[in-house]
This record gives structure tokens, C-alpha cells and sequence, in this order.
């Protein structure tokens, strides 16, 4: 067919090809071609970001999943998180942006523990950023439970629902399942960002560069998501 063949195929027009028995695996190939051509060049698996070596399952939904890995006592952290709680705000349904927490050692999980106890409490808009205030600005690593649940008080929190949340047996478990995903992602360093769980995107060149090099890879993946 002519060059434009797979312009026009993406865009949606029938061609005699298509209609002769390709399926749908063939069509996505096609697709994900088209894409791969049209951005290849400015971003390359090996330098700008790296496949990993225990991937999960494609869930094939229609859905991107990103994860950013991070610690609130990160400064890149710190500096990150406005800049990708803005770009996740101008993503559609097809990207689902979340954030987990590094666990790396006993103070990791500590944090962790806060952060889902945070996202369980349903306060995540103030609270998270509160957080790194604490740290970043004023000195309060929050370095044990007791400091956690004073800061949290200040924060309008009631301690007795606090201590329910941070005990609790879903917030034990997603910070399992963090840990296990940290150990499984090989997470060195943070910030990272994770596209489908088949990607890793580190903060190389900057934060504007590490987003857009997400975004290569969020058109990459979407035509197999």
C-alpha cells in the first residue's frame, strides 16, 4: 500500500486490507507501528527509559497504568510532586496515574503506612503535601507513629480514627503489596515512574523531560493496553 495507508488506517477509514480477515491482533500491530515510526526518533528503550525484567501482566482494558514510585523524605520527591499532580489532572480515562511509596527500610514502610493511612482517611488532597512541607520545610521527619499521629491531629484528623486506619488490615496490605512491587520493579532510586508495569522511567534531564518521556511511552503502550 502507499505510505499514507497507515495515516488513513489510524484515523479510522476501511481499506480493502483490512476488511480481508486481519484480526484484532493484527490491527494493534499495525497501529503500534504507526506510533512507534511517528516518535521513535526522539526517545529510545535503552537510554531514555528501560523495559523490566519481571513485568506484570498486560491487563488489556484500554487503561495505561502509571505508577510513581516515590518517599516523602526525597527532595526530587518534594520538587516532582506539584508538576505531576498537574500533568495527571490533563490525562484522560485512558491513564491511570497513582502513586506508591518506596519501602525500602523500616522508616520507607513507616512512611508508606502513612501514606495509605492518608489515602484511607480521604484526605490525600491536603494531607500529602502536608507532609512534605513537614519535612522539607519545617524539620518534622515524622520519624515514628507518635509523631505521625500528633501531626495528623493538627491536621484536623481524629487520633482514635487515625490509629483504626494505620492498624488496619487494608493498610497492611497495600503496604505489602508495595514492598513487593518495589522488590519486583527494582527500584534504586526515587523519584521513578513505572508505565504498565513493563516500563521504568528515571529522573534523568529534569522533570519536563521525565514526563514527556513518559508520555512516549504511555503512545507506545496504548494500543496493547
Amino acid at each position: 500500500p502507499p505510505p499514507s495507508f497507515f495515516l488513513q488506517a489510524h484515523a479510522g477509514l476501511r481499506y480493502p486490507l483490512w476488511s480481508r480477515g486481519l484480526g484484532d491482533v493484527y490491527k494493534r500491530q499495525f497501529l503500534l507501528l504507526t506510533i512507534s515510526i511517528s516518535v521513535a526518533s526522539e526517545y529510545k528503550l535503552g537510554r531514555d527509559y528501560g523495559s523490566l525484567s519481571r513485568p506484570l501482566p498486560v491487563k488489556e482494558d484500554g487503561v495505561v497504568d502509571v505508577v510513581e514510585v516515590f518517599w516523602y523524605g526525597c527532595g526530587h520527591c518534594f520538587n516532582l510532586a506539584p508538576v505531576t499532580a498537574k500533568w495527571a489532572k490533563q490525562q484522560d480515562e485512558s491513564v491511570n496515574y497513582q502513586k506508591m511509596p518506596v519501602t525500602w527500610g523500616p522508616i520507607h514502610q513507616l512512611h508508606a503506612k502513612l501514606f495509605y493511612t492518608i489515602e484511607a482517611l480521604g484526605v490525600g488532597e491536603t494531607a500529602h503535601s502536608a507532609v512534605f512541607t513537614a519535612m522539607h520545610k519545617e524539620g518534622n521527619f515524622l520519624a515514628s507513629e507518635g509523631a505521625i499521629l500528633e501531626f495528623l491531629e493538627r491536621l484536623g484528623m481524629d487520633r482514635s480514627e487515625t490509629i483504626k486506619y494505620m492498624n488496619s488490615f487494608s493498610v497492611r496490605q497495600k503496604v505489602k503489596r508495595a514492598i513487593e512491587l518495589s522488590k519486583q520493579f527494582k527500584v534504586t532510586a526515587t523519584p521513578m515512574i513505572f508505565v504498565d508495569g513493563q516500563y521504568r522511567i528515571e529522573a534523568k534531564g529534569g522533570h519536563s523531560k521525565m514526563l514527556k518521556v513518559v508520555d512516549h511511552v504511555i503512545a507506545l503502550q496504548k494500543p496493547i493496553s
